[in-house]
């Protein structure tokens, strides 16, 4: 079987101006070939296509710096503006109600049910430093229509798949969107070391070499 690499592909900073599609066939497109997975780092897909708030711009409530309390110190939705982003796309009553199941959840041993009902954004919502500057300093949401993205990223390249992935630094690695035909969950799996530089390294796009043999070699 050919050797699986995960190859980071360095970029310069990608800005609301940008299309992710055209700005990964320019900068990785001539290193992938049809057995290649191709990844993008899902805060600089919604980066290219706007979807960021600043800080300033948010009237900050005073439920937003009350809820904020309940989430662990490291998490997106631990600040009053994070918590105040979430509560403006997805409703104050939907992420309250959420946030309230969650913690009976966890008294009879049930996690991560405020993150299953409080919308999707809740588990893709990045606060400020969560990406390269200079938009470490605004709130990222989750990117729009990442399968569609992934699906334009697969047929643009010529790749096995396209894939838009959710990865940080606590080994934790979620599929955001992917094209037909690939095993997110598998490819998921060998994204946990973060192979991802989406702040001063610059480099959120990696090709996973030989997916295609790797996924078939492990079908069950």
């Amino acid at each position: 079987m050919a050797e699986l690499n995960i190859l980071p592909v360095p970029t310069r900073i990608l800005t609301d101006a940008d299309d992710i599609v055209d700005a990964i066939e320019y900068y990785a497109g001539a290193q992938v070939t049809a057995d290649d997975l191709v990844c993008c780092a899902e805060s600089v897909v919604a980066v290219t296509q706007g979807r960021f708030v600043r800080p300033e711009e948010l009237h900050i409530s005073g439920m937003a710096k009350f809820l904020c309390r309940f989430i662990p110190d490291y998490g997106s939705l631990a600040t009053p503006h994070g918590m105040q982003s979430l509560m403006e796309v997805e409703g104050k009553w939907r992420v309250t109600a959420a946030l309230f199941a969650g913690f009976l959840g966890k008294l009879v041993g049930k996690k991560g049910l405020f993150y299953q009902w409080g919308g999707k954004e809740a588990a893709l919502i990045d606060d400020v430093t969560g990406t390269m500057p200079p938009f470490d300093k605004v709130i990222v949401y989750g990117p729009a229509e990442p399968e569609q993205v992934a699906t334009r990223i697969r047929d643009r390249v010529g790749a096995f798949g396209g894939m838009i992935a959710d990865v940080n630094d606590l080994k934790r690695s979620r599929v955001v969107g992917v094209s037909d035909g690939v095993n997110g969950a598998l490819a998921a799996q060998l994204l946990l070391d973060n192979p991802f530089g989406n702040a001063s390294q610059k480099t959120p796009i990696c090709i996973i070499k030989n997916y295609r043999q790797y996924q078939e070699s492990n079908r069950t």
